[in-house]
């Protein structure tokens, strides 16, 4: 497996990863429009397949994770942290010393991959996400 930076031609491979975890899924034009703005992407990738991405709103010296994704037929392995870690390493290297994220408040696979690399919830927003409506925490790491 192999993390690299997205290009835009991975945006419609990531949409569909997308879509297949989350349930208002970003659109193929959503992370074409985000690249081309202040948004940085990482793709894992084997045998030219894309199993899951991270992706960060960049503001020097923070960051914002927009979304992690991993297809559900290659979770648990790991995946999903080696992108966050390779995030986490290339904030550090660009000089983005703190970043936030929302995650579900019952997403605990979630919340434990971002506590094991660091990150610290700071508190919750209610009824934040819809379909269902759910909280959600906000956590922060500082490298």
């Amino acid at each position: 497996m192999i993390i690299r930076q997205m290009t835009k031609e991975d945006a419609t491979e990531v949409a569909q990863i997308e879509k297949e975890c989350f349930s208002q899924p970003w659109s193929t034009q959503g992370f074409i429009d985000a690249l081309d703005h202040s948004a940085f992407f990482l793709v894992a990738e084997e045998a030219k397949q894309i199993l899951g991405y991270v992706g960060m709103y960049v503001t020097v010296p923070e960051g914002e994770i927009t979304n992690v994704a991993v297809k559900p037929e290659y979770r648990d392995r790991k995946i999903g942290s080696a992108l966050v870690e390779q995030m986490q390493q290339w904030s550090l290297e660009h000089g983005v010393n703190r970043i936030v994220l929302e995650v579900r408040s019952g997403n605990m696979p979630a919340i434990c991959l971002y506590e094991h690399k660091g990150f610290v919830k700071l508190g919750v927003r209610k009824n934040f996400y819809q379909f269902p409506k759910e909280d959600a925490d906000i956590m922060e790491w500082n490298g």
